[in-house]
């Protein structure tokens, strides 16, 4: 089985980062993950609802009208940005053969595995980088569930006012205080039994959300949260996604 990780912004650096909790992810021996960045007209980081539409445009063109990559040899592709992204829908229906999802749909089917059923007081939540976020994800989980996303088990999108080169380029000590600071708001919402990471490049800050949720709940409680990374939940639901297409 072949997946190809698109990272739709154009630094190589998160590629590789991106790459590497890709390929850590224990699904499949088998399992061969490439990786695609976008060419450098794309914007560096993606920000706000233009960085997502210029993305777009930039991976599209390289992709399709100057085909860069042989799309259709790959059973999967995975859009490698935190994002109700434009390229998910794009891409499916560009090479309806290959399945394709995104780290962000595919972090809310994990997480909602995660948690207890929906009598259970259990909640999840979402801990990511700039303010735009809060209301682009929320919408994107209310669009993704349906039903306007009635869901009472998610308590919310909380930003850490940080951007994702910001994650590669300021001190380890401001990037975790602020990681931690997002998720201790996130942890006093409700009871919060699961949090994702709502940025590829928030890999390896998994520690940071670990110690605020003993801060605040306890050891023994904090040690059983469960924390989602986008980009490994990417690799379990797609490989998931491409046996079923297979299965049924």
């Amino acid at each position: 089985m072949k997946l190809l990780l698109i990272n739709p912004n154009s630094v190589d650096a998160m590629t590789k980062a991106m790459q590497a909790a890709a390929k850590a992810t224990p699904v499949s021996d088998a399992l061969q993950i490439d990786v695609y960045t976008a060419p450098s007209q794309a914007p560096q980081s993606i920000n706000n609802g233009q960085d997502i539409a210029d993305s777009t445009k930039y991976v599209l063109d390289d992709m399709m009208d100057n085909a860069s990559v042989d799309v259709q040899k790959y059973d999967g592709l995975l859009v490698a940005c935190y994002s109700a992204h434009s390229l998910v829908p794009r891409l499916a229906s560009g090479f309806p053969r290959v399945v394709v999802t995104g780290i962000f749909e595919a972090s809310l089917l994990t997480a909602l595995s995660l948690i207890a059923g929906v009598d259970s007081t259990e909640r999840w939540g979402i801990v990511t980088t700039g303010k735009f976020w809060e209301e682009h994800l929320t919408d994107g989980v209310g669009a993704f569930l349906g039903s306007q996303g009635v869901d009472r088990r998610f308590c919310g999108v909380y930003s850490t006012g940080l951007t994702a080169s910001d994650l590669h380029s300021l001190k380890p000590e401001e990037i975790r205080a602020k990681v931690k600071s997002a998720t201790l708001k996130l942890l006093a919402a409700g009871n919060v039994a699961c949090v994702a990471m709502g940025c590829g490049a928030m890999a390896g800050l998994e520690d940071v959300i670990r110690d605020a949720a003993r801060e605040a709940y306890g050891r023994q409680r904090g040690d059983g949260l469960y924390i989602v990374d986008g980009v490994k939940a990417g690799v379990i639901q797609l490989h998931q996604m491409i046996n079923c297409r297979k299965i049924f």
